[in-house]
């Protein structure tokens, strides 16, 4: 279709040559006297004009209706694939089980917590065992000396306060069984419905 729209914009520019043609002869007619050709002329120039705007408004057409169809075969290739993304999705909501999920949830918790435990243990281990290999004194004086050639301020007495401070405990089973609790009272209005 587009093919067809060029063709037809290429004939209106033809027509709209050939009704240039068309006036110069009729002015060339009028200039030698010839009233009758130059009539011809200009019925001839005025026809290829009307000629060349309807080739251009078929073009226009064409275009539209080319453009149209792209359209179209885009949203039926959105519209497959939307499809598709349903169908995928109701295999997956018809295999959820609130249950199986929550045990599921309950479980990653349990183990989640086991993981902070451990990480937890390994963080003070490891933080001991470089506070005897590498004395506190020592990575100051090394900190402000870099400091120093670099150009840079350090700000110790924040510094030995951020080192020293102990690391922060959280108590992270109020907030799993806050959290156990909203996932189970939603659960049971799931279950309700």
């Amino acid at each position: 279709l587009k093919f067809v729209g060029k063709q037809f914009n290429k004939n209106s520019k033809k027509s709209e040559k050939e009704q240039g043609l068309e006036v110069n002869k009729a002015k060339a007619a009028i200039q030698k006297g010839n009233m009758d050709g130059a009539r011809i002329y200009a019925q001839n120039a005025i026809r290829k004009k009307n000629e060349s705007l309807n080739y251009l408004k078929l073009s226009a057409r064409m275009d539209a209706v080319a453009t149209r169809l792209d359209t179209a075969i885009k949203m039926q290739m959105v519209t497959k694939t939307m499809g598709m993304m349903v169908k995928g999705m109701d295999k997956i909501l018809t295999n959820m089980d609130p249950e199986a999920i929550s045990r599921l949830m309950e479980k990653f918790e349990t183990q989640f917590e086991s993981l902070d435990v451990n990480a937890e243990t390994m963080d003070n281990a490891i933080g001991s065992t470089i506070a005897t290999t590498a004395p506190e004194d020592e990575v100051n004086s090394l900190l402000n000396q870099i400091a120093d050639e670099n150009g840079l301020t350090m700000k110790s007495d924040l510094n030995s306060k951020v080192l020293n401070a102990p690391a922060p405990v959280l108590n992270k089973k109020e907030e799993v069984d806050k959290e156990t609790a909203d996932l189970e009272a939603r659960l049971a209005k799931l279950s309700m419905k």
